[in-house]
Parts: C-alpha cells; sequence; structure tokens
C-alpha cells in the first residue's frame, strides 16, 4: 500500500533549513562518526543552488542505521548559494565540478569516491533510516546484482496533495511493470536512488551517456549489458525514498507530468 500521509521519520528532517542549521554541530558529529579514509559505501549528491534542502537530506542521510562506514560526497556544481558551506559544516565532503550538469556531476562523484560501493542521492530527498543498507544488501549479498534502484514517493510542495500524488505513484508503478515486463527495465532506475559498485562503473566511463538519454538508466543499461550482473528492484517498503514535487511543478503540474508519462510509454 502507498502511504497517503508522510511518514514521521521522514518528517522530522523536512524542517526549515534555518532549524537545522541551528543543530548543525551534532550533525557534522553523527556524519563524522561514520567516515573512514577507505569506507564502504560513498553517497554521492550532486548540489546545485540546494541550500534550502540539502540539510534535510544530510540529516536523514545521518540518521541511518548501519554498521558500515559511511562518506558522503556532494558535488557542488556552480552554486552560487551557501550549499557547499551548509555542506562542509554538516561533515559531507564537498568537492568542486565546474562543467555544469548532472553528468558531469555524477562523473566527478564517481570519480572522487573512496568506497567500494556507490549510492546515488539527491539534495532534495530524504532518506529513512534502513535506507543505506537495503539499498546495498543485493550488492553484498549477490555477485550477480550490478545495479540496485528503489521506489520513491512525493512530498508536494505545490498545490498537489498527498493523497492526490498516491494515485499517480500507482499509475506510475504500472508503467514501470510495463517496461520491466515488456520494454526496458532501465529506464526504471533513478539518479536519487540508486547503487552499484565503484570499479565496475568506471569500467564502463560512469555516467557518460548517448545524447536523448537519461544518465542514471544508461549506466544500468551498460552495467548489464557488458555482463556485470542484473538490475535489481529494492522493494521493501522501508527504503522507500521521499523526493520533493518540484520538478512536477516546473514541468507544469501534475496533469502534464501524467500526460508525458503516457506518451512516453506509448512510443
Amino acid at each position: 500500500m502507498r502511504p497517503v500521509s508522510i511518514p514521521s521519520f521522514i518528517m522530522q528532517h523536512y524542517q526549515n533549513g534555518n532549524v537545522l542549521e541551528q543543530n548543525i554541530n551534532a550533525l557534522n558529529i553523527a556524519i563524522r562518526s561514520r567516515y573512514s579514509d577507505t569506507p564502504d559505501i560513498s553517497i554521492v549528491i550532486p548540489a546545485y543552488n540546494e541550500e534550502t534542502t540539502i540539510l534535510q537530506t544530510l540529516s536523514s542521510l545521518a540518521a541511518n542505521t548501519t554498521k558500515r562506514t559511511v562518506e558522503i560526497v556532494v558535488v557542488n556544481n556552480n552554486s552560487n548559494d551557501r550549499t557547499a558551506e551548509l555542506a562542509t559544516a554538516a561533515g559531507a565532503r564537498c568537492i568542486l565540478e565546474t562543467k555544469q550538469g548532472i553528468t558531469p556531476a555524477r562523473n566527478a562523484g564517481l570519480a572522487a569516491a573512496r568506497g567500494k560501493y556507490i549510492l546515488n542521492a539527491d539534495a532534495d530527498t530524504i532518506y529513512p533510516p534502513d535506507w543505506i543498507e537495503e539499498m546495498v544488501k543485493p550488492l553484498t549479498a549477490e555477485k550477480e546484482v550490478a545495479m540496485v534502484f528503489g521506489r520513491f514517493a512525493f512530498i508536494p510542495v505545490g498545490s498537489t496533495t498527498r493523497r492526490t500524488y498516491v494515485w499517480y505513484e500507482y499509475f506510475a508503478e504500472l508503467t514501470r511493470w510495463i517496461n520491466k515486463t515488456f520494454r526496458e527495465e532501465a529506464v526504471n532506475v533513478y539518479g536519487f536512488n540508486s547503487g552499484f559498485r565503484k570499479a565496475d562503473g568506471l569500467l564502463v566511463e560512469g555516467f557518460t551517456h548517448p545524447p536523448g538519454t537519461n544518465e542514471d538508466g544508461w549506466l544500468a543499461l551498460k552495467l548489464r549489458n557488458n555482463g556485470f550482473g542484473k538490475i535489481h528492484c529494492v522493494a521493501q517498503p522501508n527504503a522507500m525514498v521521499w523526493t520533493t514535487d518540484r520538478r512536477i511543478q516546473i514541468d507544469g503540474g501534475l496533469w502534464k507530468a501524467t500526460i508525458k508519462r503516457m506518451k512516453r510509454m506509448l512510443s
């Protein structure tokens, strides 16, 4: 079942950035407590002008339950706000990528990451407490799994209600099932909720992709087609991430997004 309301463990991080900044020292301690120069996992977050949401994301990742060593790498993609300052103060490694765009940012993060496993995250998404463990588990337990991706739900920023988004998310699940069953499962992979082995990613030139394709799905396709293993969906409810609906609002709202998805499904 899709949740109609946003869980309390998500809402505790979905706060005003000024409120979270007041506790930034505690956040720094929590993030640094799992840090290692040779971590098990690198969480890579591309960021462009994300000062209003970056602490929400980092706060949720710091609250994850794991015994693995973790570094968080924020790729500052020419932000002209306080994104880099806040990320660094919160305890994340912050690197600069001057070539604008999501693909250069993700590739820069991949190159800088020190972990064996890469988890992709976004700076406007909140992660549940079990996300790190649930996402990396298939990669550590099954050699035939090359890429993992997970499910997500929307946090309304505009006028669309959470109850309306529940129906949209069920429709989106249907299109993902159609993709997996009849078309190409790789298009179901999104960069804000996926993971792979760093060594494998480097061998297929990371997120580099042809024009007209997406960097995250294309990486999944390259890993599978080059024999590194299958694409695996992490469907556990406790791994569902919550992302804001700002991209839907930028695209013109929910109904335009629905029509766009339908056209893509039928094409």
